[in-house]
């Protein structure tokens, strides 16, 4: 099963490949991302890399944990499911003022 792990403290200068070349000694990588400002297109700074298989991820974030990566200390973990807000509030559509419905 696959196992994405974040990859935290990237230098603005890593890109998709970089990160790809850094993780790809411990095993078959289906994605490596670096995650960017939609607006402008610069590095946000983390990104994630997917591991075909546990194993491999677990040895990628034993082996790269601390180390250095394009003269950054890079931070690396498995990545968490973020939980969707799904936002709203709520009431019966009455918002107040005057007139009623």
């Amino acid at each position: 099963m696959a196992k994405k792990l974040f990859v935290g403290s990237l230098s603005w200068g890593t890109n998709d490949e970089g990160l790809r070349e850094a993780f790809s000694p411990h095993g078959e990588i289906s994605e490596a991302v670096v995650i960017t400002d939609r607006d402008t297109g610069r590095s946000r700074g983390f990104g994630f890399v997917t591991f075909e298989d546990d194993e491999a991820a677990d040895r990628a974030v034993a082996a790269l944990n601390g180390t250095e990566l394009d003269g950054r200390t890079i931070r690396v973990d498995v990545a968490q499911a973020k939980e969707r807000n799904r936002g709203g509030g709520g009431g019966g559509g009455y918002r107040g003022g005057g007139g009623g419905w």
